[in-house]
Formats: C-alpha cells, sequence, structure tokens
C-alpha cells in the first residue's frame, strides 16, 4: 500500500502537467524554435503570419465588446478586456501561427550565432508583414459582418475611440508603450513554453497578456485591426468622418514607434537578458 501510494504521487506531476520546464531548458528550446522559425519554407510562413494577425485580431474584438459596456468600472472593464484579449496569444501558440512579436525572440538564436542577422530580418519582414494582411482581412470581414451594430451602436464608438487615441499618440508615448507590452507578451511566450499540458500553456499566457491590456500598452499587431476597424466604421458611418481624427497617416505614425518599441521590448529585454543568463557562455563546459 505504502509502495503504491508512493508510485501515485510520482505520477501525479506527469499526469496533471506541474513538472514544467526549467528555464535553461526553456532557453534551449527558445533557441531550436528560433532556427527552425526563421528558416521556414516562403509559403507557410506566409500563411502562419497571415493566421496571427487574424489571432490577434480576434483578440482584440473580444476587449472591445466587453470594453463597451457602460456599466463596468474602469478597473473591471480592463482587467476582463485583458483577460478576453488573451484569446489571440492563446490562438497563436496553442493552434500555431507567426506572430511578429513573439517573433522578437528570434534573437536569442541570432545572439547563440545559430542564425544570420539577415534570416532574423527577413522573417521579422514577411511575418509583420502578413501579420498586417490577416488583421486587415479580418476587420473587413468583421465589419461586413454586422458586429459592430450591437450593443445599439456601443460596438463602432467603442472602435472609434480606441483607434483615435492611437493614431494621436505622441512618438515617445508609444515608443516606450511599444517596449512595455512586448516584455510581457515575450514574457507570457517564454512562460507557455515552461507548460508541458495546454492547460499549462494557457495560464502562463493569460496574467502577462491581461496585465499589458489592462494597463493600456500599445501592441503593433493588434493596433493594425483595431485602426483598420476605426477607418472601416469611418466609412460605414460618414457621420462619424469628421468626430474623430482617424487616417492612414495616423495608422503609421502609430505603426512607426510601436512596432520599434516591441522590437526593443521582446528583442532586448526579453531575449537577450535571458541570452546572457542562460546562453552559451554561461552553459557548463564539457568535458574534455
Amino acid at each position: 500500500m505504502i509502495f503504491e501510494t508512493q508510485n501515485k504521487r510520482k505520477l501525479m506531476p506527469d499526469i496533471y502537467g506541474f513538472d514544467a520546464f526549467s528555464p535553461t531548458q526553456i532557453a534551449e528550446k527558445v533557441e531550436t524554435i528560433g532556427v527552425t522559425k526563421a528558416r521556414l519554407p516562403f509559403l507557410p510562413m506566409i500563411m502562419l503570419g497571415i493566421l496571427a494577425g487574424a489571432f490577434i485580431g480576434l483578440g482584440a474584438l473580444f476587449f472591445t465588446l466587453v470594453t463597451s459596456d457602460t456599466g463596468l468600472g474602469f478597473a473591471t472593464s480592463r482587467v476582463l478586456g485583458g483577460v478576453v484579449f488573451s484569446l489571440g496569444l492563446i490562438l497563436v501558440v496553442i493552434a500555431g501561427a507567426e506572430l511578429f512579436t513573439g517573433n522578437n525572440l528570434l534573437v536569442m538564436a541570432w545572439a547563440d550565432g545559430r542564425i544570420s542577422t539577415g534570416e532574423v530580418l527577413q522573417n521579422w519582414l514577411i511575418v509583420l508583414l502578413s501579420n498586417l494582411v490577416g488583421a486587415v482581412l479580418l476587420a473587413v470581414m468583421v465589419s461586413w459582418s454586422g458586429h459592430t451594430g450591437m450593443n445599439q451602436g456601443g460596438i463602432e464608438l467603442q472602435y472609434l475611440k480606441i483607434a483615435a487615441m492611437k493614431c494621436s499618440l505622441p512618438f515617445g508615448k508609444a515608443f516606450f508603450s511599444g517596449i512595455m507590452c512586448n516584455i510581457l507578451v515575450c514574457l507570457a511566450v517564454w512562460m507557455a513554453m515552461a507548460g508541458r499540458s495546454v492547460i499549462d500553456k494557457v495560464i502562463a499566457i493569460v496574467f502577462p497578456i491581461a496585465t499589458f491590456v489592462a494597463a493600456g500598452f500599445e501592441h503593433s499587431i493588434a493596433n493594425m485591426y483595431f485602426i483598420t476597424m476605426g477607418l472601416l466604421v469611418k466609412v460605414w458611418h460618414p457621420e462619424f468622418a469628421t468626430a474623430h481624427a482617424i487616417t492612414l497617416e495616423g495608422f503609421f505614425l502609430n505603426m512607426g514607434p510601436v512596432i520599434l518599441g516591441n522590437m526593443v521590448g521582446g528583442g532586448v529585454f526579453v531575449a537577450l537578458v535571458y541570452y546572457v543568463i542562460y546562453g552559451k557562455l554561461n552553459k557548463p563546459a564539457s568535458p574534455a
């Protein structure tokens, strides 16, 4: 009976997923996966990038739905909106997709000399543009679906409010907000790699993502969806054309600093920091 109980206890971590990968193991996984991502064939990379843009857009859609409820208090609205926004990264990680902000972790494999600068930049450019296509396509489909008319038009007003705020952000605020955002996004991806089950990964993702969304930090791919939705609402409702300063110029003025901030946040403050801690310079020397 004693041995049987001990055996059951030994099995518990495997059954319930408590035996997470260690940070050292995560670092090795991030580098290995980074090499694979950097060398994906062109067509799969594009298709997976389009999916990721749409997945993040679905999270943004869910966030807008929740925050359009004026009956919720400020903190409740932000936190609950952040939790549901997590759907986007959950879909990226579990279903599989290529997300620009998550791929900033390729810096770790680059720092270890396993991929070249050209491979990193090529991956980022292709994935970023594919994410844009996915986010815009989803926005167009959502605008045709009648979704924005829900809550007696409250959802379309919320899209306009969000897009106008993003288009009017000063460069410095957008840049540093982008840094803070992608520190949390890449930490979510990092921690998700510690999990051995879907539940492990989902729990690891939700809290960092909910934090960045609740705090109002800037995510470049989510903004592609939000601002496109704002532009489309203006197209469908000309009465809003002069009420909100949402323009293509505002779109690009937001994208520039936010993309740069996301790159610094994920590439420097997560990937390079963990490389310094767990990279080959700190690995134990192999015996002669």
